[in-house]
C-alpha cells in the first residue's frame, strides 16, 4: 500500500519452447532515486491540495464536468475506470529519470452498498492480505502500527514470461479529513528482490540490488463514502529499469505491463471481496 496495488504476446510462445535467460543485473543508481522522489514529492504536492473536508475529493472529480459524469457513471454501472498520468515539473516540463522508467496509472472502483469503515478495515487487515491477494501478494504482515501509522511488510509474486518475487516494506499514513472520506499515502522504504524463492537456495537481494523490475512503489489512495456505495481511487508510482532493445521481448512485458495489471487486479479483488461480504445483500 497502501498497499497493496501496484504494487500485472507474442513472446508466450517462445517462453514455452525455451527457458528464459536470467536477465542481467540492474541496480538501482542514487542518481535514479533522487529523480524519482522528486517526481514523487511532485506528485503529493498534488494530491495533498485535492483531499480537503470538504467539496471535490476524487482525482476524477477534477475532470472536465462532462468527462467527470461520464467516468462515475461507468464506475456505478460496474466498470473499473484506468487512465495513464504524468505529472510535470512547475516549469510543465518532463521529469528527467535517468537510467530508470516511472510508471503512473490511476485506477478507481465503486462498490455500491459498502461504507467506508467496512472499506478501510479491509485495506487495513494487512495480516490477511496474502489471503485476500493471492496470489499475487504472496505473504504480508503488520511490523508496527501506531493509530494510522502503518508499517507493512509484503511479498510480491508475478509471473509473466518470467517470475519475480520481491520483499517490499511500506509506510502507510491515513487520515480522514472527514466523516465520508479518507485518503492515505503508501510509500515502500525497502524493496528487495528474490531469488530461488520458496527454495532451501533462496537468498534475499540487498534493496536495490538485482534484475531492477521494481525499485520503488508509491500508492496515493482516496476512499469516498456517496452515491449508496463507496468509491476506491488509487494512483501507483513504480520505479522499475530501462529496457535494452535485445531483451525487449523478455523484460518489456513484465516492466510495461505488470504496474497497470497488478493495480487492476488490486482494486477488482478490492471490489469482489467487499461486494461478496456476507452482510452484503
Amino acid at each position: 500500500m497502501t498497499i497493496a496495488a501496484s504494487l500485472l504476446c507474442g513472446t508466450v510462445g517462445v517462453a514455452a519452447a525455451v527457458v528464459p535467460p536470467a536477465p542481467e543485473a540492474f541496480d538501482l543508481q542514487p542518481h535514479t532515486l533522487a529523480a524519482f522522489q522528486r517526481y514523487a514529492a511532485a506528485t503529493e504536492g498534488r494530491v495533498l491540495q485535492q483531499v480537503p473536508a470538504t467539496g471535490p475529493f476524487l482525482y476524477i472529480d477534477h475532470l472536465p464536468q462532462r468527462e467527470r459524469d461520464e467516468i462515475l457513471a461507468e464506475l456505478r454501472a460496474g466498470e473499473m475506470y484506468m487512465d495513464r498520468l504524468h505529472t510535470r515539473t512547475t516549469e510543465g516540463e518532463e521529469f528527467e529519470i535517468e537510467d530508470g522508467l516511472v510508471h503512473h496509472w490511476l485506477g478507481v472502483v465503486f462498490v455500491p452498498g459498502a461504507t467506508l469503515e467496512e472499506t478501510m478495515v479491509l485495506i487495513q487487515d494487512y495480516d490477511r492480505h496474502a489471503q485476500i491477494y493471492a496470489p499475487h501478494v504472496a505473504a504480508a504482515h503488520i511490523i508496527e502500527r501506531d493509530g494510522q501509522e502503518f508499517e507493512v511488510f509484503m511479498r510480491f509474486r508475478k509471473e509473466k514470461v518470467i517470475t519475480v518475487v520481491m520483499d517490499t516494506v511500506h509506510d502507510v499514513h491515513y487520515v480522514s479529513p472527514a466523516p465520508d472520506r479518507t485518503y492515505s499515502i503508501s510509500r515502500t522504504t525497502s524493496v528487495r528482490e528474490v531469488e530461488e524463492a520458496g527454495t532451501a537456495q533462496e537468498r534475499v537481494l540487498p534493496d536495490g540490488q538485482g534484475s531492477g523490475f521494481l525499485w520503488r512503489l508509491n500508492s496515493y489512495w482516496r476512499f469516498q463514502e456517496r452515491d449508496g456505495g463507496t468509491y476506491v481511487e488509487c494512483e501507483s508510482i513504480s520505479l522499475t529499469r530501462t529496457i535494452p532493445f535485445v531483451l525487449r521481448w523478455l523484460i518489456g512485458p513484465f516492466v510495461n505491463d505488470v504496474p497497470r495489471e497488478q493495480l487492476a487486479e488490486l482494486l477488482q479483488t478490492t471490489r469482489q471481496t467487499l461486494m461478496n461480504a456476507p452482510e452484503r445483500p
